[in-house]
């Protein structure tokens, strides 16, 4: 007999039922997997499950969908003991925003395995909680520079959700993710998911970078109607912002490739203000899949630390 993949809690599954909202309870997604630059997507959960009070509604059983050998949790050894363990997890919880209104955070080790299983059972607890918006947000590495606003790609299953704004992507191709999927089968399912991917300098990829997280709330919100209270990252960003500047301070050859970014950001945006062809701005579509492809190549040879 096969293994049911979640494990429902009564009291969480009895506290939604009575604090979800009658119409559009919106559910967000944030794992971290295979491409969060800057640690943007695993920021906004930690945050969100630092400020918003969690209630456990259900949990996956994550031995079935993580693939130990290829993405091993760290542990710690301390003397003569081990003392700690990044144990893996994948779970959904009721939180509230910062104005009382209550949604579901689906945060997490995004599964290695079995990803079409993870995904009808995604869309089941969609079903089954009466969630009517499904959000994830993630960060993706550009070559755009740090000193200029950061943007983002709002991509979703209904072009009617998304923001009426330019994109800078005509069509490439780049290596799947669960996430990415999720959305995609919903979109044949005729159900309503919108991403949030925020544009990370390339150079900031493997750090993390507070900013991009605060990028990727602010989109939340402006999609969701949430409060979701990005300015409790200002702490942490202004942190990051300093540690950047003493970095490019010692360094003649990043500030050459940080002044060569903006000022190819610069002439894109200048030319697409007025209309005009944008011709030798950011990046083409081959480019930018040679950007992803160099990430995901030092992901592999140097992954990041666990937060």
């Amino acid at each position: 007999m096969e293994r049911p993949l979640i494990t429902w809690d009564p009291d969480g599954v009895k506290a939604w039922g009575e604090a979800a909202p009658e119409h559009g309870a919106a559910l967000l997604h944030s794992l971290r997997g295979f491409i969060d630059a800057g640690r943007a997507g695993a920021l906004v959960a930690d945050h969100i499950m630092e400020t918003c009070d969690p209630v456990r509604v259900a949990t996956f059983d994550i031995d079935q969908l993580l693939d130990y050998r290829s993405r091993r949790p760290e542990m710690t050894f301390s003397v003569n003991q081990w003392t700690s363990y990044d144990e893996p997890h994948l779970a959904l919880d009721l939180v509230r925003d910062q104005e009382g209104t209550p949604f579901l955070l689906l945060h997490g080790f995004e599964p290695d395995i079995q990803w079409e299983r993870y995904i009808a059972a995604v869309r089941d607890l969609v079903e089954r909680l009466g969630v009517g918006l499904t959000l994830g947000s993630h960060g993706i590495p550009m070559a755009v520079p740090h000193t200029r606003e950061l943007t983002a790609t709002i991509h979703g299953t209904d072009p009617d959700l998304l923001p009426d704004t330019p994109t800078m992507f005509g069509t490439v191709t780049v290596p799947a993710s669960a996430q990415n999927l999720l959305e995609y089968r919903f979109g044949q399912w005729g159900l309503p998911a919108v991403n949030v991917a925020v544009h990370v300098p390339h150079y900031l990829a493997q750090s993390s970078y507070p900013q991009a997280a605060q990028r990727a709330l602010e989109g939340l919100e402006d999609l969701s109607g949430l409060d979701l209270d990005p300015g409790a990252l200002d702490e942490p960003a202004g942190r990051a912002s300093e540690e950047i500047e003493r970095q490019l301070a010692e360094s003649e050859e990043v500030q050459a490739l940080v002044e060569a970014l903006e000022n190819q950001y610069d002439a894109f945006y200048e030319a697409r203000g007025q209309g005009l062809p944008l011709e030798g701005g950011l990046p083409s579509a081959d480019e930018i899949a040679a950007e992803f492809e160099k990430f995901l190549a030092q992901e592999r040879r140097d992954p990041p630390t666990a937060p």
